[in-house]
Order: C-alpha cells, then sequence, then structure tokens
C-alpha cells in the first residue's frame, strides 16, 4: 500500500470513528460566529484552521485553498459523485484544466459565486473546527474532518480579504450542515442569524439582552420547497403587501418561474447584499412603494443613489425601535400568514442626508438563472439580517422569528464566552 493509500485509508477510519462515536453519544449542535465583511456585505465564519468562509446558502461544496501536498480523493468514492453530480452546466468547461481526472483523482468544480467564476480542483479531505454548544454558549472546540475541493488562489476574486474559500449550506451531502450531521450525529438543520450566530445541528438558540431569550420556541414556519433542482432554500407565497395593500402583480403571479397555483418563488442567497426582484415584480412593488411612502408617509424623495432607484430625504423620517417608520413589507405566505420586513431590514443608509428602500432590480444571469427561469424573488443577507432563520432540511421548512429587535435583541447578541 503507498502512502497516499495508507494516508486516505486513516482519513477515512477518522471519518467513519467520528460519526460512530457522534451518533453513539448522541452529539452535540455546534456554533460559530458569523462577521459581515465591510468591504463585500459577504457573511464569514472562522471554520477553517482558524481562516474565514465565505457563508453560500445556494453553494452545494465547502471549498478553500489548499496546500500542495494535500491528498486527492479518488474516483470511485462516494464523495466524489456527489461533487461532479452538482457541478454548474457553465462550470463543465474547466473540466480539462486539470490533469487530476487522467491521474484518477477526483476532479471537482467549485464555484465562486460573487465573481461568477469557477476552478478546477481536487477533491480533498479537511479538518474544519468550531465549538459544541448547549445553545446558550460554546462548550469546548470540536474538530471534525470534512471533504471539500480544493481550488486556486484565483477564485478567492471578490472575496473578502484573508479568507481561504467558501462554505456551502445548500441542500446537498457535502454542504457543511449535512456533514456536521454526519460526523456529530445531530439534526439535518441549522440556525442562521445575520451577523452574529450560526448553530449546526438544531436546539435552543438563546440571544441577550435584556434577558436571556430562547428564540426558537416562538417562531413560525414555512414549508421549503425544492425549485428546478437547485440545491438551495425555496418558498412559495401568494403574493406582496405594502402598508397592508396587496401588490398589484396581475398576470404576472402566474407568469415567469412560477411555483404553480398563482405562487411565487423565494429563494434565499447570502451572496447578494440586497434582496433582488424579478423585473415583473419589482415594478409594480417599487411602484406600490412609493405610493404609500410619499402620500401615506410624507417621505420626501431625492435623487437615486446606485444600486437603489427608491431614495428618499432622511430629515424627513422618524425612528422607532424596528427601524425607521416607513411602509411595512409584507410577504403572504402559503397558509396566509405574513413574513414582515420592517424599516430596519427595508430601508439602507447611504450618506448622512440620504436613506434608500434597499430592493433592486434582479439581473438573473448574475445570480445564475436562465432566461426565463429566475424566481420572482431572491432575498439578499440586508433582509435577513437580525431575523433568527432556522433551514430544516429533515423536516422541509423554514423557520423564522421575525425581527429580533421587536424583542429588544439583535444576532450580535449571541454569548460567545466558554461555558466554564
Amino acid at each position: 500500500m503507498s502512502q497516499r493509500q495508507s494516508f486516505l485509508l486513516a482519513v477515512a477510519l477518522w471519518l467513519l470513528a467520528a460519526s460512530t462515536l457522534a451518533s453513539a453519544l448522541g452529539g452535540k449542535p455546534l456554533v460559530t460566529p458569523i462577521t459581515k465583511d465591510g468591504s463585500t456585505s459577504l457573511y464569514t465564519s472562522p471554520l477553517k484552521d482558524g481562516r474565514p468562509l465565505v457563508l453560500d446558502l445556494s453553494g452545494p461544496l465547502i471549498w478553500s485553498t489548499c496546500e500542495d501536498s494535500h491528498p486527492a480523493l479518488e474516483l470511485y468514492e462516494r464523495e466524489c459523485t456527489e461533487a461532479i453530480r452538482y457541478t454548474r452546466p457553465e462550470c463543465w468547461a474547466y473540466a480539462g484544466g486539470s490533469d487530476g481526472a487522467a491521474a484518477g483523482k477526483c476532479v471537482a468544480h467549485p464555484f465562486n459565486p460573487v465573481a461568477g467564476k469557477c476552478a478546477a480542483g481536487d477533491m480533498t479531505r479537511t479538518t474544519l473546527s468550531a465549538n459544541a454548544t448547549d445553545g446558550k454558549n460554546p462548550l469546548y472546540p470540536v474538530s471534525f474532518p470534512a471533504a471539500a475541493s480544493c481550488a486556486p488562489p484565483s477564485l478567492l476574486d471578490r472575496l473578502p480579504a484573508g479568507v481561504a474559500g467558501v462554505a456551502g449550506l445548500a441542500q446537498s451531502e457535502l454542504s457543511l450542515p449535512a456533514q456536521v450531521a454526519a460526523t456529530q450525529g445531530v439534526a439535518r438543520k441549522f440556525a442562521l442569524c445575520l451577523p452574529g450566530v450560526a448553530i449546526f445541528g438544531g436546539g435552543p438558540v438563546f440571544l441577550l439582552p435584556p434577558w436571556l431569550l430562547e428564540i426558537t420556541s416562538a417562531m413560525g414556519s414555512t414549508p421549503l420547497h425544492r425549485f428546478q433542482e437547485q440545491p438551495g432554500y425555496y418558498i412559495w407565497i401568494t403574493g406582496i403587501n405594502v402598508n397592508q395593500n396587496p401588490v398589484p402583480l396581475g398576470y404576472y403571479n402566474t407568469g415567469g418561474a412560477a411555483a404553480g397555483g398563482g405562487q411565487l418563488v423565494v429563494g434565499f442567497s447570502t451572496t447578494i447584499p440586497y434582496t433582488a426582484l424579478r423585473h415583473d415584480v419589482y415594478r409594480p412593488f417599487v411602484e406600490a412603494f412609493d405610493n404609500a411612502s410619499t402620500s401615506g408617509f410624507g417621505m420626501q424623495r431625492v435623487a437615486a443613489a446606485a444600486p437603489f432607484e427608491l431614495c428618499y430625504n432622511q430629515s424627513k423620517l422618524w425612528s422607532t425601535r424596528v427601524g425607521y417608520a416607513v411602509p411595512q413589507i409584507d410577504l403572504i405566505l402559503e397558509d396566509g400568514t405574513r413574513y414582515g420586513v420592517f424599516g430596519a431590514n427595508s430601508i439602507v443608509q447611504v450618506d448622512d442626508a440620504t436613506v434608500c428602500l434597499a430592493f433592486v432590480e434582479m439581473k438573473p444571469e448574475e445570480l445564475g438563472y436562465g432566461h426565463g427561469q429566475a424566481p420572482a424573488v431572491v432575498m439578499g443577507g440586508y433582509q435577513m439580517e437580525n431575523n433568527l432563520l432556522v433551514f430544516d432540511e429533515e423536516k422541509q421548512e423554514l423557520g423564522y422569528s421575525t425581527l429580533l429587535l421587536f424583542r429588544q435583541t439583535t444576532c450580535s447578541n449571541f454569548n460567545f464566552t466558554m461555558a466554564a
């Protein structure tokens, strides 16, 4: 047996032992802090040797730069099959960029969702780290093996300085939530609270101050759905309200890439800063918001500030506990309940005198969707901030807290002091 084969066997046995032990003990969920990068508005967690990985809700793989001496998975291994399964169509052109396949190695095709670039890289095994948690504090450090793709340094283009790569969080066997579940013996679900904390494996989520709040016990929920074989997370809505009034989408309730039955598809992305709406949804939405803001709320329009269309005089607004007092936006869920978007998530301040509606018109090709294949809405990071979201792959359910400012707390209030 060669030295490389011996190494791979040892790593495989380590992975099996870790998974078996965690399952036997019941396992603990893992917690990691989330930081928002000021330059790129991307969210990162220090998962790889203390170096951050960008969190990508739509990404099926974990990928990072590798040492030259890294071991490579063989073509016949399960993780290789999974990696190939989730290769994006536009990435197949990079298959010839590596001699790995010719050498019997497994070649994956990691994708940078910000730059829209692909690369070829060996599938390998790496070690990631986080902390076990009871939902209140970190309990102790945990290192665990994970299958990941190597990537050239050039694939880090437009990602935050100092990151090692990307941690895919999507519904695949090689995503971070799936591999945490497999190695730790925990549920295949995770809580995401931007920017602040992520907990993988289920369990409670407590936030400070002014008292210790357990958030998950008082959350709404809606079904998750698959959309066009994409590995990301999608929900259906039946409409959008602005200031309690339905946006007149009319024909478009069944146009474009719809869910069927007059429902609209909403996706979630941590790699776009602001929610993007397909053209046929965006136009009536911004018109409805502008009418409500200027007539009902007395907001004063000012010149647009890219990338935003609707901007207003900040001095004419007044602040509340949940952001500026502006028309409330509601996504009407399948069962008729409302997912509210309030001023803290709908309005962004662009300078001392100007605030803007933090929604943009979608460019489907930049989000990886083909012509006529885009969902109606892709919710961006800003609209998810200070809202606890629980993505439960086992139940195919999305749990949501609504804006945590109503409970006088934020996502940054998880207590990362190690428990005694």
